[in-house]
Protein backbone atom coordinates (compact mmCIF):
# COMPACT_ATOMS: atom_id res chain seq x y z
CA UNK A 1 0.00 0.00 0.00
CA UNK A 2 1.30 3.27 -0.84
CA UNK A 3 2.34 5.74 1.92
CA UNK A 4 0.19 9.30 2.95
CA UNK A 5 2.61 12.47 3.18
CA UNK A 6 1.53 15.99 3.93
CA UNK A 7 3.65 18.73 2.31
CA UNK A 8 2.05 21.45 3.20
CA UNK A 9 -0.19 22.48 6.63
CA UNK A 10 -1.85 25.92 7.65
CA UNK A 11 -4.27 27.48 9.99
CA UNK A 12 -5.27 30.64 9.97
CA UNK A 13 -4.85 32.50 13.61
CA UNK A 14 -7.78 32.07 16.47
CA UNK A 15 -10.04 34.69 16.16
CA UNK A 16 -12.39 35.47 19.51
CA UNK A 17 -15.85 35.52 19.47
CA UNK A 18 -17.07 38.75 17.74
CA UNK A 19 -13.24 39.33 17.05
CA UNK A 20 -10.89 39.51 13.89
CA UNK A 21 -12.43 36.79 11.98
CA UNK A 22 -15.97 38.00 12.75
CA UNK A 23 -16.49 39.59 9.08
CA UNK A 24 -15.39 36.55 7.19
CA UNK A 25 -17.93 33.75 5.82
CA UNK A 26 -16.66 30.46 6.83
CA UNK A 27 -16.68 29.14 3.37
CA UNK A 28 -14.34 32.38 2.37
CA UNK A 29 -12.04 32.09 5.17
CA UNK A 30 -11.59 28.04 4.66
CA UNK A 31 -11.12 29.25 0.91
CA UNK A 32 -8.01 31.25 2.00
CA UNK A 33 -6.16 28.63 3.62
CA UNK A 34 -7.23 26.08 0.39
CA UNK A 35 -5.82 28.92 -1.55
CA UNK A 36 -2.74 28.99 0.85
CA UNK A 37 -1.66 25.43 0.80
CA UNK A 38 -1.74 25.41 -2.90
CA UNK A 39 0.67 28.62 -2.96
CA UNK A 40 2.52 26.62 -0.45
CA UNK A 41 3.39 23.38 -2.17
CA UNK A 42 3.00 24.60 -5.58
CA UNK A 43 0.65 22.14 -7.03
CA UNK A 44 -1.31 22.38 -10.22
CA UNK A 45 -4.60 23.89 -8.47
CA UNK A 46 -6.11 21.12 -11.02
CA UNK A 47 -4.34 18.33 -9.42
CA UNK A 48 -6.27 18.51 -6.22
CA UNK A 49 -8.68 15.62 -6.72
CA UNK A 50 -11.31 16.30 -3.40
CA UNK A 51 -11.15 18.94 -0.29
CA UNK A 52 -12.78 17.27 2.59
CA UNK A 53 -13.38 19.78 5.09
CA UNK A 54 -14.77 19.25 9.18
CA UNK A 55 -17.56 21.26 10.39
CA UNK A 56 -19.57 20.63 13.64
CA UNK A 57 -21.90 23.37 12.58
CA UNK A 58 -23.13 22.62 9.40
CA UNK A 59 -26.45 25.02 9.39
CA UNK A 60 -26.85 28.58 7.92
CA UNK A 61 -23.41 29.83 6.58
CA UNK A 62 -21.77 26.46 7.19
CA UNK A 63 -24.91 24.40 5.20
CA UNK A 64 -25.27 23.19 2.19
CA UNK A 65 -21.51 21.16 1.88
CA UNK A 66 -19.65 24.16 3.31
CA UNK A 67 -16.29 22.01 1.57
CA UNK A 68 -17.77 22.90 -2.26
CA UNK A 69 -18.70 26.34 -1.26
CA UNK A 70 -15.05 26.66 0.12
CA UNK A 71 -13.89 25.49 -3.13
CA UNK A 72 -15.97 27.67 -5.07
CA UNK A 73 -14.91 30.30 -3.07
CA UNK A 74 -11.26 29.48 -3.60
CA UNK A 75 -8.76 29.66 -6.37
CA UNK A 76 -9.35 25.76 -7.29
CA UNK A 77 -11.42 25.10 -10.42
CA UNK A 78 -14.47 23.98 -10.56
CA UNK A 79 -13.55 20.50 -11.17
CA UNK A 80 -12.25 19.81 -7.95
CA UNK A 81 -15.44 18.58 -5.44
CA UNK A 82 -15.52 18.99 -1.89
CA UNK A 83 -17.62 17.20 0.70
CA UNK A 84 -18.04 17.97 4.37
CA UNK A 85 -17.71 15.91 7.35
CA UNK A 86 -18.98 15.81 10.84
CA UNK A 87 -17.43 13.92 13.84
CA UNK A 88 -17.94 16.76 16.12
CA UNK A 89 -14.08 18.24 17.36
CA UNK A 90 -12.24 15.45 15.52
CA UNK A 91 -14.10 16.45 12.42
CA UNK A 92 -10.53 18.01 10.81
CA UNK A 93 -8.60 15.26 11.91
CA UNK A 94 -11.69 12.68 10.39
CA UNK A 95 -11.04 14.40 7.40
CA UNK A 96 -7.30 14.26 7.41
CA UNK A 97 -7.92 10.15 7.75
CA UNK A 98 -9.89 10.20 4.86
CA UNK A 99 -7.75 12.25 2.57
CA UNK A 100 -4.90 9.97 3.79
CA UNK A 101 -6.91 6.74 3.22
CA UNK A 102 -7.72 8.04 -0.39
CA UNK A 103 -3.84 8.60 -1.28
CA UNK A 104 -2.70 5.43 0.43
CA UNK A 105 -5.36 3.42 -1.73
CA UNK A 106 -4.18 5.06 -5.01
CA UNK A 107 -7.92 6.08 -5.74
CA UNK A 108 -6.34 9.72 -5.71
CA UNK A 109 -2.89 11.00 -5.48
CA UNK A 110 -3.50 14.47 -3.70
CA UNK A 111 -6.25 15.59 -1.35
CA UNK A 112 -6.97 18.81 0.69
CA UNK A 113 -8.36 17.89 4.23
CA UNK A 114 -9.08 20.41 6.37
CA UNK A 115 -11.61 22.31 9.08
CA UNK A 116 -13.65 25.41 9.41
CA UNK A 117 -16.02 26.38 11.88
CA UNK A 118 -17.36 30.61 12.65
CA UNK A 119 -18.87 30.56 16.22
CA UNK A 120 -19.11 33.77 15.70
CA UNK A 121 -21.65 33.51 13.03
CA UNK A 122 -22.83 30.14 13.61
CA UNK A 123 -22.78 29.84 17.33
CA UNK A 124 -22.53 26.60 19.40
CA UNK A 125 -25.48 24.33 18.96
CA UNK A 126 -27.36 26.40 16.50
CA UNK A 127 -28.04 23.13 14.32
CA UNK A 128 -29.96 21.91 17.82
CA UNK A 129 -31.32 24.75 18.67
CA UNK A 130 -33.32 25.84 15.86
CA UNK A 131 -35.10 22.61 14.75
CA UNK A 132 -35.72 22.52 18.58
CA UNK A 133 -37.51 25.67 18.36
CA UNK A 134 -39.17 25.03 15.29
CA UNK A 135 -41.07 22.02 16.88
CA UNK A 136 -38.67 19.80 14.59
CA UNK A 137 -37.43 17.49 17.48
CA UNK A 138 -34.17 16.85 19.03
CA UNK A 139 -31.14 14.42 17.87
CA UNK A 140 -32.37 11.66 21.08
CA UNK A 141 -34.35 9.09 19.51
CA UNK A 142 -36.77 6.70 21.25
CA UNK A 143 -33.92 4.07 21.04
CA UNK A 144 -31.05 6.05 22.61
CA UNK A 145 -33.31 7.35 25.37
CA UNK A 146 -34.07 3.25 26.06
CA UNK A 147 -30.51 2.65 26.30
CA UNK A 148 -29.73 5.69 28.25
CA UNK A 149 -32.42 6.73 30.47
CA UNK A 150 -31.92 9.67 32.11
CA UNK A 151 -28.90 10.60 30.68
CA UNK A 152 -28.74 14.48 29.21
CA UNK A 153 -25.05 14.56 26.84
CA UNK A 154 -22.89 17.13 27.74
CA UNK A 155 -19.12 17.73 27.52
CA UNK A 156 -19.44 20.14 30.43
CA UNK A 157 -20.95 16.95 32.98
CA UNK A 158 -18.15 15.07 31.20
CA UNK A 159 -15.43 17.03 32.15
CA UNK A 160 -16.32 17.23 35.38
CA UNK A 161 -16.74 13.29 35.52
CA UNK A 162 -13.06 13.01 34.89
CA UNK A 163 -12.06 15.32 37.10
CA UNK A 164 -13.50 14.00 40.09
CA UNK A 165 -12.42 10.25 38.48
CA UNK A 166 -9.11 11.17 38.64
CA UNK A 167 -8.53 13.23 41.40
CA UNK A 168 -7.78 16.20 39.73
CA UNK A 169 -8.83 19.66 42.10
CA UNK A 170 -9.84 23.09 40.72
CA UNK A 171 -6.25 24.21 41.74
CA UNK A 172 -4.47 21.49 39.58
CA UNK A 173 -6.71 22.45 36.43
CA UNK A 174 -6.13 26.67 37.42
CA UNK A 175 -2.44 25.75 37.61
CA UNK A 176 -2.90 24.13 33.80
CA UNK A 177 -4.52 26.47 32.07
CA UNK A 178 -2.03 29.25 32.82
CA UNK A 179 0.61 26.88 31.53
CA UNK A 180 -1.57 26.53 28.05
CA UNK A 181 -1.54 30.57 28.07
CA UNK A 182 2.50 30.89 29.04
CA UNK A 183 3.35 28.61 26.67
CA UNK A 184 1.09 30.47 23.86
CA UNK A 185 3.05 33.59 24.72
CA UNK A 186 6.34 32.26 24.81
CA UNK A 187 5.96 30.65 21.16
CA UNK A 188 4.26 33.41 19.68
CA UNK A 189 7.12 35.76 20.59
CA UNK A 190 9.44 32.97 19.45
CA UNK A 191 7.81 33.35 16.01
CA UNK A 192 6.96 29.25 16.43
CA UNK A 193 3.72 29.96 15.05
CA UNK A 194 5.31 31.91 11.83
CA UNK A 195 5.13 28.85 9.29
CA UNK A 196 1.74 27.45 9.74
CA UNK A 197 -0.17 31.05 10.06
CA UNK A 198 -1.73 32.31 6.80
CA UNK A 199 -2.77 36.37 6.98
CA UNK A 200 -6.24 37.21 7.08
CA UNK A 201 -6.86 40.52 6.19
CA UNK A 202 -9.33 41.92 8.99
CA UNK A 203 -12.74 42.79 7.48
CA UNK A 204 -15.49 45.56 8.77
CA UNK A 205 -18.56 45.17 9.26
CA UNK A 206 -19.79 46.23 5.65
CA UNK A 207 -17.43 43.39 4.37
CA UNK A 208 -14.34 45.98 3.44
CA UNK A 209 -11.06 45.10 4.44
CA UNK A 210 -9.22 47.34 7.12
CA UNK A 211 -5.78 46.58 5.40
CA UNK A 212 -4.64 45.09 8.94
CA UNK A 213 -3.76 41.46 8.72
CA UNK A 214 -4.57 39.10 11.60
CA UNK A 215 -1.60 37.14 12.79
CA UNK A 216 -1.57 36.56 16.19
CA UNK A 217 -4.41 34.04 18.07
CA UNK A 218 -6.35 36.47 19.70
CA UNK A 219 -7.32 34.47 22.50
CA UNK A 220 -4.07 34.46 24.08
CA UNK A 221 -3.86 36.06 27.33
CA UNK A 222 -0.49 37.75 27.60
CA UNK A 223 -1.42 39.39 31.30
CA UNK A 224 -2.84 35.95 32.74
CA UNK A 225 -1.83 35.06 36.07
CA UNK A 226 -3.04 31.99 38.46
CA UNK A 227 -5.40 34.88 40.80
CA UNK A 228 -7.32 35.84 37.61
CA UNK A 229 -7.54 32.30 36.16
CA UNK A 230 -8.39 31.22 39.67
CA UNK A 231 -11.50 33.84 40.18
CA UNK A 232 -13.54 32.75 37.40
CA UNK A 233 -16.47 31.34 38.17
CA UNK A 234 -16.86 28.04 38.42
CA UNK A 235 -19.29 26.57 35.45
CA UNK A 236 -21.41 24.61 37.73
CA UNK A 237 -22.19 25.13 41.02
CA UNK A 238 -19.92 22.50 43.44
CA UNK A 239 -17.57 21.51 40.21
CA UNK A 240 -14.03 22.30 39.30
CA UNK A 241 -14.12 23.95 35.71
CA UNK A 242 -14.55 26.86 34.80
CA UNK A 243 -14.47 29.20 31.48
CA UNK A 244 -10.99 29.92 32.04
CA UNK A 245 -9.74 25.95 32.23
CA UNK A 246 -11.89 25.48 29.38
CA UNK A 247 -11.38 25.59 24.97
CA UNK A 248 -12.05 29.37 24.26
CA UNK A 249 -14.99 29.73 21.78
CA UNK A 250 -13.38 30.39 18.46
CA UNK A 251 -13.30 31.38 14.51
CA UNK A 252 -11.27 29.50 12.22
CA UNK A 253 -9.84 27.70 9.38
CA UNK A 254 -7.01 25.06 8.88
CA UNK A 255 -5.80 22.25 6.32
CA UNK A 256 -3.41 20.27 4.95
CA UNK A 257 -2.45 18.57 1.77
CA UNK A 258 -2.11 15.10 1.72
CA UNK A 259 -0.25 13.12 -1.24
CA UNK A 260 0.81 9.57 -1.65
CA UNK A 261 4.33 8.39 -3.87
CA UNK A 262 2.74 10.07 -7.08
CA UNK A 263 1.67 12.89 -5.78
CA UNK A 264 5.14 13.44 -4.25
CA UNK A 265 6.86 13.11 -7.62
CA UNK A 266 4.56 14.85 -9.26
CA UNK A 267 5.49 18.13 -7.09
CA UNK A 268 8.63 17.41 -6.64
CA UNK A 269 9.18 18.76 -2.77
CA UNK A 270 10.17 17.58 0.30
CA UNK A 271 6.83 16.73 2.53
CA UNK A 272 6.81 17.91 6.19
CA UNK A 273 5.60 14.25 7.62
CA UNK A 274 4.46 10.87 6.70
CA UNK A 275 1.44 9.71 7.94
CA UNK A 276 2.62 6.24 10.38
CA UNK A 277 -0.47 5.47 12.15
CA UNK A 278 -4.76 6.46 12.17
CA UNK A 279 -7.33 5.32 13.77
CA UNK A 280 -10.54 6.43 15.62
CA UNK A 281 -12.42 4.51 18.67
CA UNK A 282 -15.52 4.88 20.62
CA UNK A 283 -15.70 4.73 24.16
CA UNK A 284 -18.13 5.72 27.46
CA UNK A 285 -20.67 8.66 25.61
CA UNK A 286 -21.87 9.62 29.11
CA UNK A 287 -18.64 10.55 30.54
CA UNK A 288 -17.64 11.29 26.83
CA UNK A 289 -14.22 13.00 26.78
CA UNK A 290 -12.50 10.26 28.13
CA UNK A 291 -11.88 8.56 25.02
CA UNK A 292 -8.69 10.02 23.59
CA UNK A 293 -7.40 7.40 26.46
CA UNK A 294 -8.35 4.28 25.56
CA UNK A 295 -7.84 5.10 21.94
CA UNK A 296 -4.17 6.11 22.22
CA UNK A 297 -3.30 3.37 24.29
CA UNK A 298 -5.07 0.92 21.77
CA UNK A 299 -3.08 3.39 18.77
CA UNK A 300 0.56 2.92 20.37
CA UNK A 301 -0.35 -0.80 20.74
CA UNK A 302 -1.53 -1.66 16.70
CA UNK A 303 1.61 0.95 16.20
CA UNK A 304 4.13 -1.39 17.66
CA UNK A 305 4.88 2.00 19.44
CA UNK A 306 5.35 2.96 23.35
CA UNK A 307 4.02 6.73 24.79
CA UNK A 308 8.08 7.08 25.33
CA UNK A 309 8.89 6.68 21.46
CA UNK A 310 6.51 9.51 21.09
CA UNK A 311 8.54 13.11 21.26
CA UNK A 312 5.63 15.98 20.54
CA UNK A 313 1.63 15.09 21.62
CA UNK A 314 -1.07 17.26 20.52
CA UNK A 315 -3.99 16.60 23.00
CA UNK A 316 -6.59 18.81 22.41
CA UNK A 317 -7.66 21.19 25.52
CA UNK A 318 -11.44 21.17 25.54
CA UNK A 319 -11.24 21.04 29.35
CA UNK A 320 -8.25 20.85 31.36
CA UNK A 321 -9.07 17.48 32.29
CA UNK A 322 -8.57 15.63 29.50
CA UNK A 323 -5.27 16.32 28.96
CA UNK A 324 -4.10 15.88 32.57
CA UNK A 325 -6.20 12.71 32.85
CA UNK A 326 -4.60 11.36 30.00
CA UNK A 327 -0.79 12.44 30.62
CA UNK A 328 -1.62 9.95 33.87
CA UNK A 329 -3.03 7.45 31.95
CA UNK A 330 -0.50 6.93 29.86
CA UNK A 331 2.29 8.02 32.12
CA UNK A 332 3.18 10.82 29.68
CA UNK A 333 5.94 13.21 29.58
CA UNK A 334 3.82 16.65 30.40
CA UNK A 335 6.68 18.29 28.85
CA UNK A 336 6.07 16.97 25.32
CA UNK A 337 2.44 17.78 25.89
CA UNK A 338 1.04 21.29 23.91
CA UNK A 339 4.67 22.41 23.48
CA UNK A 340 3.22 25.89 22.14
CA UNK A 341 -0.04 26.07 24.08
CA UNK A 342 -3.43 24.57 23.79
CA UNK A 343 -6.95 25.45 22.74
CA UNK A 344 -7.26 26.71 26.54
CA UNK A 345 -5.32 29.34 25.23
CA UNK A 346 -5.18 29.58 21.00
CA UNK A 347 -8.95 28.77 20.93
CA UNK A 348 -11.23 25.61 19.64
CA UNK A 349 -13.00 26.19 16.20
CA UNK A 350 -14.42 22.37 16.54
CA UNK A 351 -14.66 21.27 13.24
CA UNK A 352 -10.70 23.24 12.28
CA UNK A 353 -9.66 22.10 15.21
CA UNK A 354 -8.10 18.72 13.86
CA UNK A 355 -5.96 19.70 11.40
CA UNK A 356 -5.30 23.02 13.18
CA UNK A 357 -3.50 20.77 15.93
CA UNK A 358 -1.80 19.04 13.14
CA UNK A 359 -0.51 21.92 11.18
CA UNK A 360 1.13 23.00 14.93
CA UNK A 361 2.16 19.40 15.51
CA UNK A 362 4.46 18.91 12.20
CA UNK A 363 6.03 22.43 12.33
CA UNK A 364 6.71 21.79 16.16
CA UNK A 365 8.31 18.50 14.95
CA UNK A 366 10.38 20.60 12.06
CA UNK A 367 11.47 23.52 14.55
CA UNK A 368 12.92 20.56 17.52
CA UNK A 369 14.58 18.69 15.17
CA UNK A 370 11.60 15.71 16.58
CA UNK A 371 11.03 12.65 14.77
CA UNK A 372 7.41 11.17 15.62
CA UNK A 373 4.09 13.11 17.05
CA UNK A 374 0.86 12.11 17.95
CA UNK A 375 -2.28 13.98 18.22
CA UNK A 376 -6.00 13.42 19.47
CA UNK A 377 -8.98 14.87 20.81
CA UNK A 378 -12.02 13.94 22.48
CA UNK A 379 -15.18 14.48 20.28
CA UNK A 380 -18.98 14.60 21.12
CA UNK A 381 -20.62 11.14 21.66
CA UNK A 382 -17.61 9.66 23.37
CA UNK A 383 -14.89 8.96 20.39
CA UNK A 384 -11.42 9.92 19.48
CA UNK A 385 -9.28 9.81 16.57
CA UNK A 386 -5.75 9.48 16.99
CA UNK A 387 -2.87 10.30 14.46
CA UNK A 388 1.06 9.21 14.09
CA UNK A 389 2.98 11.18 12.25
CA UNK A 390 6.48 11.03 11.38
CA UNK A 391 8.56 14.23 10.41
CA UNK A 392 10.95 13.96 7.24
Amino acid sequence: MAEAYIVAAARTAGGRRGGKLAGWHPADLAAQVIDALVAKSGIDPAAVEDVILGCVSQVGEQATNVARNAVLASKLPESVPGTSVDRQCGSSQQALHFAAQAVMSGAMDAVIAGGVESMTRVPMFTPNALPAKAGLGTYMSPAMKRRYPGVEFSQFTGAEMIAKNYGIEKDALDRYALESHRRAMAATRAGAFGDEIVPIEILQADGNGTGEQHTVDEGIRFDATLEGIAGVKLIAEGGRCTAATASQICDGASGVLVVNERGLKALGVKPLARIHHMSVMGHDPVIMLEAPLPATLRALKKAGMRIQDIDLYEVNEAFAPVPIAWLEALDADPARLNVNGGAIALGHPLGASGTKLMATLVHALGRRGKRYGLQTMCEGGGMANVTIVERL
